[in-house]
């Protein structure tokens, strides 16, 4: 097979067949084929997309570039969580130790930052030595003593995603349906989960911007575990303006061991409890979503949910010490404080461009290789529905790079909408599809 007509296939939009996905896919995987022509395939399905089958062979080819896993040795439930990526999004980091501490294991093969959203595995790593480097052996270990472990994908686990991840998230392809389901699913056939659930955000700050699309891509990830016989649930939440208030990797985690604590902000701890309730449904922990959202804010308001955070930490090569004195995640040393123009109220929060200013301080990534700052970021002290006065702090941004502080307090002052009308954000949950 040659990969220019292959390329050409997909461009005139005709369906790809299972030998030639897997051809595609063994052939990136493998280095035979490069960047360039993958990218080129990459943009053709982004335009002409895939069908129903194609996904499913894109997927299993992916999920087959590596190891799969298989957790049965555990004995018991393994459900895991994954998002479509959002800004200020750090549910997983609350979510897996409070699911995992009251008996449901918790396998997360998570990613790094995506486009303009944040990444799992960037803000855990800000955390001094936390190593989410895992060889499967590890990641089994990690399981079977602690009930979780995060960890990305390494060469053994679904290679052939962590390959074209990078690359979608520097092509302007990472909002494709079929590409979007198949990473996801990819990853989560290999790590051996027998039950997901999906947050799909849907909004500005998200990749799927009207409920429609986003609609779309939960049907479509359900129906794929359904067809691999698994369980499924995805929860379509809102995502027009940032997650809580922080946005950057130490500044998420520093936020999620305030909630830990019991404190943090009420639109986490909803999302966190609707999630989690899913969560011990599909984990046979309960028989309600009711009785899973009881439970949740149960083992929050213990403290169980904390101590796991810190086990999870220090098992996997992190400082603990975090948990009790999170100054250890200081933000970077370049700070502006961002302050309203005008009296009002806040009636919205651009959640793609505050996004956007992150990578620009530095929180995120221009270049597939590039390093984040651990320490850059955002803190808003006012979200969306919130007064204001004229010279009150709206956010303050953190950066190492003193040079970017006055183009990005620019850009986030515009992105915070200030207007003589006090309006209601959208409900945080849209809609629940099961399987």
């Amino acid at each position: 097979m040659l990969v220019p007509e292959l390329i050409l296939k997909k461009r005139n939009g005709a369906s790809l067949s299972e030998k030639e996905i897997s051809f595609l896919v063994e052939g990136y995987t493998s280095g035979i084929i490069p960047d360039y022509q993958v990218s080129a395939l990459l943009m053709a399905i982004y335009f002409k997309g895939l069908d129903t089958q194609e996904t499913a062979f894109l997927t299993k080819s992916m999920m087959e570039s590596g190891s799969v896993l298989d957790l049965s040795f555990l004995g018991q439930r393994c459900i895991d969580k994954h998002s479509t990526g959002g800004v200020g999004d750090k549910v997983s980091l609350a979510l897996a130790p409070l699911v995992a501490s009251e008996g449901v294991v918790v396998p997360m093969i998570c990613g790094r930052g995506l486009g303009h959203t944040g990444g799992t595995l960037d803000k855990i790593e800000s955390v001094p030595g936390f190593n989410t480097r895992l060889q499967p052996d590890e990641f089994l270990r990690l399981l079977k003593n602690n009930g979780l472990a995060i960890g990305g994908q390494t060469g053994e686990l679904a290679p052939a995603d962590r390959k074209l991840y990078a690359l979608r998230d520097v092509t302007g392809t990472v909002d494709s349906i079929p590409l979007i389901a198949a990473s996801i699913m990819s990853k989560k056939f290999a790590e051996g989960a027998h039950g997901f659930v999906f947050d799909v955000k849907v909004g500005a700050g998200a990749f799927m911007k009207d409920k429609a699309r986003a609609m779309t891509l939960a049907e479509t990830l359900v129906s794929i575990a359904k067809e691999a016989g698994r369980d499924a649930v995805a929860v379509l939440t809102d995502m027009n303006q940032p997650l809580g208030f922080a946005v950057g990797n130490a500044l998420e985690v520093s936020e999620t061991i305030d909630l830990l604590k019991g404190g943090g902000p009420a639109d986490y701890r909803e999302v966190l409890f609707v999630l989690a309730s899913h969560m011990f449904v599909l984990g046979g922990r309960v028989s309600s979503t009711q009785e899973g959202r009881a439970l949740s804010e149960q083992v929050l308001n213990s403290g169980q949910a904390l101590e796991k955070f810190r086990q999870m930490i220090e098992s996997q090569g992190g400082d603990g010490r975090v948990v009790d004195d999170d100054s250890i995640l200081s933000p970077s040393p370049y700070s502006t404080m961002i302050q309203s123009d005008k009296d009002g109220f806040i009636t919205s929060i651009d959640a793609y461009e505050t996004g956007m200013v992150s990578i620009l301080l530095g929180a995120g990534r221009q270049k597939s290789e590039e390093e984040v700052d651990p320490g850059a970021g955002i803190v808003f002290k006012k979200k969306a529905g919130d007064a204001v006065s004229k010279g009150e702090a709206v956010a303050v941004i953190y950066s190492r790079n003193k040079d970017v502080l006055t183009v990005a307090a620019e850009r986030l002052l515009n992105a915070c909408v200030v207007k003589n009308r006090k309006v209601f954000p959208e409900p945080l949950v849209l809609d629940v599809i099961k399987g």
